[in-house]
Formats: C-alpha cells, structure tokens, sequence
C-alpha cells in the first residue's frame, strides 16, 4: 500500500502479531461507526506493548474492521518507566477513573492493595469482573490518547500479602511525610507508590509500611481525595522519571 501520511483519526489497540492487513473485532468496528469512519480514512494500531503503525480503513461492517498497515510506519517505542501504583480498592467510579487517567500519563503497572477501610466502602472497586472494567477502561484510554503502553494489571492483594511479595520498599503518600519538592531528586526507577483508600490508613497499616522500609511523601498541605492525590504523584514521578 502506499505510505500513510495523514494524521490519524482514530487509534486502534490491536494486540498480537500483525501483517499488512489486520482484521479487528466486532468492537473495534463499533468504534469506528460511532467515529463514523470510513473505507480510507487514516488510523493507528496500538499494540499495547510499544508497537505503533499507521494504517488505513480498507472495510468496515456491523462486525469486522480491516485496516490495511503500512508496515513502513511500524516503529516501537521505549516503555515509560517503571513504576507501580498501589491502588487503594475503593469506590469504584473513582478507581476506574484513575486507572484511565493513569493510562494517559503512562504508569507501567495497577496493583489493587486492600486496606481495613477498604472494607467499609460501597461499591467498591473489587473482583474478577472489575479488574475487567479497570482493562477495559485502559484499552479506551491508550486508544484515545494515542499510547503504546497499556499498564499490567495485577491481582488484589491485602497489604501483609502485598509487602510480603516485594524486595525493594517504595514511596508512602503521607500527610505527615516529606515534602514531594525534597523527595524526588533522589527517586529512581522501579518505584512503587501506596496510599491509603477513603479515610486513610489506620495506624498500624502505615506502621507496616514504615517498618518494611518504604518512604512516607507528603504532596501538601491540604487533604486530598485518594484519587487525586494518586493522579498527581504519578504525574510528578513520570516527569521526573521519564
């Protein structure tokens, strides 16, 4: 095919191998027709593991998309860094918000920690058909903005199992901890970042972090929801990372 200049309307996650023409399932081309995309119209697969190329709508039908790849355009790309959000299980509007927010930004991995507090929320973000949904919602995430990287996304784990599992303590967000401005020249990758759910960490969870050798980081002075204190430690630690 010819070489794909145009800018791309639409981004496809198209996991697997490809070849110079990929046929998409019945959601990719419900995706397309609510885009209301048409035979020619330039797009991008996204492999979700560094791999982007451009392409071109060659059919479109109720269950099938074909995109003709110009296999010239097949780049990867380097992964972000690596750093993992200990994502408090909470409510679950606000988890999936953040997973999405999280794969625009780049965050290489979700990992659900369960907290004491966890316990008293509903609904709450929990179970095998969630952890669906947080996927689901990072597929249209990476297809919106145009990522490669689709973060892992692991298994809900309660805290005593999840610091049992780890070599290498990360960083504490902590209303009481050091300043995020003090902290960050001295960070570096792999990292991982825990916080509390809705009301915080009892005394004796934080007592666990702190006794498994992790850092307590404060990003102000005010109290943040546990989503919004998320978003803005991942974006602050990305930059720094890269």
């Amino acid at each position: 095919m010819e070489r794909v200049d145009s800018p791309s309307v639409a981004t496809f996650y198209t996991p697997g191998a490809w070849s110079d023409r990929v046929e998409l399932d019945e959601a990719a081309a419900h995706h397309a027709h609510v885009k209301r995309l048409v035979s020619g119209d330039p797009v991008q697969l996204s492999s979700g593991e560094g791999r982007l190329a451009s392409g071109v709508v060659e059919t479109i039908g109720k269950r099938r998309l074909v995109v003709a790849v110009d296999m010239a355009t097949l780049r990867e790309t380097t992964a972000p860094s690596r750093m993992s959000l200990w994502t408090p299980i909470g409510d679950r509007d606000r988890m999936l918000w953040l997973a999405e927010k999280c794969t625009e930004i780049g965050l290489w991995e979700w990992s659900p920690v369960s907290y004491r507090r966890s316990r008293s929320v509903s609904p709450r973000g929990e179970g095998d058909a969630f952890a669906e949904k947080v996927r689901l919602r990072m597929i249209a995430a990476l297809e919106q903005s145009g990522g490669a990287w689709l973060p892992r996304v692991l298994p809900e784990r309660a805290l005593s199992t999840a610091l049992a599992d780890i070599q290498t303590p990360g960083v504490l967000l902590d209303a009481n901890g050091r300043s995020i401005r003090d902290v960050l020249p001295g960070i570096t990758a792999p990292l991982r970042i825990a916080l509390g759910p809705e009301g915080g960490l009892e005394p004796e969870e934080r007592e666990q972090f702190v006794r498994a050798g992790w850092t307590p980081v404060s990003l102000a002075d005010n109290v943040l929801r546990f989503e919004t204190a998320a978003i803005a430690a991942v974006a602050n630690f990305r930059v720094h990372l890269g």
